[in-house]
């Protein structure tokens, strides 16, 4: 018992000394993109507060694996972090092996806000309902193609999500990126897209393209007249995308409770809430314990998507 009480003593130092140097915060995002952007908002107002250096470290490639790799290895002390979008869930389907364990080499902190995916189409199209887009997929089988920002990518998921519960036919077409898809919507030649908002919200300002639904479980706040897929007619189509915060599984749970307030705080703040607005992110709060358990889920619900979806791992 005593030993017990020792240790809990010293778990509750290691909180409160936290941190003790500079936070390496691994990004496994190019410089730029949504993700990279709302880690650099976040950590400079945690920074700040902790009155410790914060660097954002962008390590890109094989998915983000190489990124989430290094936090796994990194040392357990609260001192290296890993944001990360919701492709943390995806890559334990779509590689065939992991330089690490999804479910038991991470905590899950918390989660800093859900990217809504709006499914957009061209006005030329004359789809003005998600209804409309089924009807015409299933009239006409194969006859439809959606773009991707490539296979396994969360707006490849999205899409077979969609289809699957729709149950119509589509032929996929991917891309390298959001740009590159929006370009060929407009020039009718890509039927449907699921984009992340910020890069289709000058196009659908300016009226090139319409939104007819987001795959997120509840409307997006930037677009609060456009109804969910479920909302729309399609049972079980609704897929997340958010970003969020892990650590290395054998951080202390001190340190993990400190890291937790310290990023609440930040969310909660009136200039981070005014910057994830403008970037198209809606609030997700949750507790650690929730977050772990829809990491856990959405891992299971990935790896039967991907199968039924017939994508084969890498």
């Amino acid at each position: 018992m005593l030993a017990m009480v020792l240790l809990g003593l010293q778990d509750v130092a290691l909180g409160q000394s936290w941190p003790s140097k500079t936070i390496r915060v691994v990004v496994p995002f190019s410089a730029g993109s949504a993700t990279d952007i709302i880690a650099r908002a976040i950590f400079d107002k945690v920074s700040a507060e902790v009155r410790q250096p914060i660097i954002i470290e962008n390590k890109v490639g094989a998915g983000g694996t190489i990124g989430s790799a290094d936090v796994a290895r990194s040392e357990p002390d609260g001192h290296t972090i890993l944001l990360n979008s919701s492709s943390h869930t995806v890559t334990p389907a779509t590689y065939a092996s992991l330089p690490y364990d999804t479910l038991n080499d991470f905590a899950a902190i918390i989660p800093v806000g859900s990217l809504p995916n709006v499914l957009i189409v061209s006005k030329t199209k004359g789809y003005n309902t998600l209804k409309d887009l089924v009807e015409a997929a299933k009239a006409k089988p194969g006859s439809l193609n959606y773009g991707s920002a490539g296979p396994g990518s969360a707006s490849h998921l999205t899409a077979e999500r969609l289809r699957l519960s729709a149950k119509f036919e589509a032929v996929h077409v991917p891309f390298k990126g959001a740009p590159e898809v929006l370009r060929e919507v407009v020039a009718d030649r890509i039927d449907f897209y699921f984009s992340p908002l910020l890069p289709a919200r000058s196009l659908l300002a300016t009226g090139q393209l319409k939104a007819i639904a987001v795959s997120s479980g509840k409307r997006a706040a930037a677009l609060k007249d456009v109804p969910t897929t479920v909302e729309a007619g399609v049972p079980n189509s609704n897929y997340e995308f958010w970003v969020g915060v892990f650590v290395p599984a054998k951080t202390p749970k001190s340190i993990q409770e400190r890291l937790y307030a310290e990023i609440k705080k930040a969310l909660d703040s009136p200039e981070i809430k005014e910057r994830m607005s403008k970037l198209g992110a809606d609030p997700m709060p949750m507790t650690s314990a929730e977050f772990t358990k829809l990491v856990r889920d959405e891992v299971a619900m990935n790896k039967a998507l991907v199968k039924a979806a017939g994508i084969k791992p890498n």
